[in-house]
């Protein structure tokens, strides 16, 4: 993401903001501290808790949030075109295909203190609706937070959406998966942030505890990146 360039779903929840008041001023209204406010702001990825939060800070609900957020790329695409697109009630945008959710375990750690995660490609533990920001990516998937390494930022237990072909920049949250692994579909992976690449290293980030460390290039299969949390 450029730098000041804030994340879509921050833009789409101002929309909700009270009239009068400061993104920070709701903030602490709502009860959501400053540090989980300017990592969302940055980063895009509230927890559903935060959500709601703010939402009902602002007398709404997370469900018209969703709804919001759900109907607005589908209404920008009616009205893209020659303009001879029906779009009356009834005539919505196809159904997008479902996101697949894809099997995670804890693996044990990779080194002192650093979670890894294994991750079956081919175990589909259940299919979820695919956010409209993934419609065009075929191979993104979801996967669920297992131990608790990126708190606060990821509770365990919930589900992130992750995009291959989505591109990763310095201050993303990525998955990083191992070469080597266990064998057959399963990868070993690692969810952290994103902090240096260079050709020979690549340097990651987790937060409980607060740890920064390198996986050498040649250990890593491939960095995709994790576009947010599934509410």
């Amino acid at each position: 993401m450029p730098e000041g360039e804030k994340p879509q779903i921050y833009l789409d929840l101002m929309r909700f903001r009270p009239e009068g008041m400061t993104p920070n001023a709701w903030a602490t209204r709502a009860g959501v501290s400053r540090t989980v406010w300017a990592d969302m702001r940055r980063h895009g990825n509230p927890s559903r808790r935060t959500l709601e939060k703010l939402l009902t800070a602002a007398g709404s609900s997370l469900a018209e949030f969703e709804a919001l957020r759900i109907a607005a790329p589908a209404l920008a695409d009616a009205n893209r075109g020659s303009g001879l697109r029906d779009i009356r009630p009834g005539w919505g945008a196809p159904q997008l295909p479902a996101l697949p959710l894809l099997a995670t375990a804890m693996a044990g750690e990779w080194a002192d203190a650093i979670e890894i995660m294994d991750l079956s490609a081919e175990e589909i533990v259940e299919r979820l609706p695919r956010p409209p920001s993934l419609a065009n990516d075929p191979g993104a998937y979801a996967i669920t937070i297992v131990g608790d390494s990126m708190w606060p930022r990821f509770r365990p237990g919930r589900r992130v959406a992750v995009s291959p072909k989505g591109p990763v920049a310095i201050g993303d949250d990525v998955l990083v998966k191992l070469k080597g692994g266990t064998g057959g579909s399963t990868t070993r992976v690692m969810l952290k942030e994103l902090v240096r690449k260079t050709g020979s290293l690549v340097e990651l980030r987790q937060f409980k505890p607060e740890i920064a460390f390198h996986v050498p290039a040649e250990e890593i299969a491939v960095i995709e990146k994790v576009v947010g949390e599934l509410i």
